[in-house]
């Protein structure tokens, strides 16, 4: 199977409930492990799309938080990036937009490099701009805005220096 039609599948099967409920338990222990494994080189979930480790800080806890995630690069030289907490569609926005919300400087490990970052939830025109790319990445996020009430929060990190 060539490249085209393997991401077709997984952005099918990536599309539906069942997906929602199994992913969020393996797909984010998956890319912890072995991005600690291969000492950042290596993150799975990125061979399908753009992907990152966010470093932030717990919203209640203050303790330090990693998460892996896709994100969608706005621009070659990784100066920023939008993350999108669709959350695989799941009624509840996910606990890492809480913790930006909470506390918006953090880092990224991006490509094996460690990079000081500050978030900022998008609205408006950005955030529908933001939304319009990320759509274009990965078209499942219309999918799982679909099944849900809420909607996804998206945020844009740039780089800190």
């Amino acid at each position: 199977m060539t490249a085209a039609p393997a991401r077709r599948l997984v952005q099918r099967v990536s599309s539906t409930a069942a997906f929602a409920r199994i992913a969020p338990h393996v797909v984010p222990a998956l890319d912890r492990a072995v991005h600690r494994l291969t000492r950042g080189k290596v993150l799975p979930s990125a061979r399908m799309l753009p992907g990152l480790v966010l470093v932030s800080r717990g919203a209640r806890t203050g303790l330090e938080r990693r998460t892996p995630l896709a994100c969608v690069p706005e621009d070659p030289g990784a100066t920023t990036w939008v993350l999108v907490g669709s959350n695989f569609g799941r009624p509840a926005h996910p606990a890492w937009t809480a913790n930006l919300l909470a506390h918006p400087d953090g880092e990224v490990h991006w490509r094996g490099r460690t990079i000081p970052v500050h978030a900022r939830l998008l609205r408006g025109e950005d955030r529908e701009v933001a939304w319009a790319a990320a759509l274009r990445l990965w078209p499942p996020y219309a999918a799982y805005q679909a099944r849900i009430d809420r909607e996804i929060r998206l945020f844009r990190l740039t780089r800190r220096d």
